[in-house]
């Protein structure tokens, strides 16, 4: 597959403005103005659809609320519901096919305020930015953005960064370890640049990955957010709630079983504060890739 340059470069400038956009959001409350689109534009040094198309991902992820007449706000903060592991090592297994990547961009510099923060470094501090398409068996399957500290890997070559998993990569020719991973999952659609790159219409649906890796050592050591197709690509959780039931006493019928089960009270939704014991949530969470049609 062929990479056009016009829509790399688009994808490319949109995520930096989409990234100065995200720190102004950042440093304001829900409700708070942010600047006008032509202020922006100045400011950012971009066009006027540049910068639509960065600020309508911001919507459509629910970052930004659109006033007409009146401007553009930092939406209400978003209901977060966390399910904790009892597992403490950190495993990713892989999804199905062959995965191999494609460079879109690779620079060195300093890692700003937003990436900073995540990252837990100086805004000053040096760090590895790389953009790249993912491909499942040829086929492309997301857009990634990784951001990992200079200083922790001196280098990343383009094999690296192509061929082979990345954490193994970063253990064995780095001496990095990674130990655990913070990752949010969100709904999203497709600009039309991001369409061109993943071989999708314009507005697919998409799955928004946002990830926060540290090694053994505690230390950050990748920030990286990813964009998936929505149309091959889905995330199955296996949880568990508590301990399996015992084989039921002899006598004990079906029906009777239900009736136990639901007066446990079963909640397909899992809503907060709704399990049956205090005991941690185990949740084991794989990749799927879909057969194209």
């Amino acid at each position: 597959m062929e990479i056009d340059a016009a829509a790399s470069g688009a994808v490319l400038k949109r995520e930096r403005v989409r990234d100065a956009i995200l720190e102004l959001i950042e440093e304001r409350h829900p409700g708070d103005a942010i600047p006008s689109e032509r202020t922006l534009c100045a400011e950012l040094g971009v066009s006027r659809p540049t910068l639509r198309a960065a600020v309508d991902e911001l919507v459509v992820a629910g970052l930004l609320v659109r006033e007409h007449g009146r401007g553009m706000f930092v939406a209400a903060e978003k209901i977060t519901q966390e399910l904790v592991s009892d597992r403490r090592a950190f495993s990713l297994p892989q999804a199905a096919g062959a995965w191999t990547s494609r460079l879109l961009e690779v620079r060195t510099l300093p890692a700003g305020a937003r990436v900073g923060r995540k990252l837990r470094m100086s805004p000053a501090a040096r760090i590895h930015y790389v953009a790249r398409l993912r491909l499942v068996d040829g086929a492309p399957m997301a857009i990634e953005y990784l951001h990992v500290p200079a200083d922790l890997v001196a280098d990343l070559t383009s094999e690296e960064l192509e061929q082979g998993d990345l954490y193994a990569h970063l253990a064995e020719r780095h001496g990095v370890r990674v130990s655990e991973a913070v990752q949010s999952i969100e709904p999203t659609v497709v600009t039309r640049a991001e369409a061109d790159l993943l071989d999708v219409p314009e507005l697919s649906p998409a799955l928004l990955f946002e990830r926060l890796t540290t090694d053994t050592a505690g230390r950050p050591v990748e920030y990286v957010h990813s964009l998936y197709r929505g149309d091959r690509y889905r995330i199955v959780s296996r949880l568990t709630l508590g301990p399996r039931d015992q084989v039921p006493p002899q006598g004990q019928g079906q029906g009777q079983g239900q009736g136990q089960g639901a007066g446990q009270g079963h909640h397909p939704g899992i809503p907060p504060g709704d399990f049956t014991t205090k005991d941690p949530v185990t949740l084991s969470t794989r990749g799927v890739v879909q057969d194209g049609m």
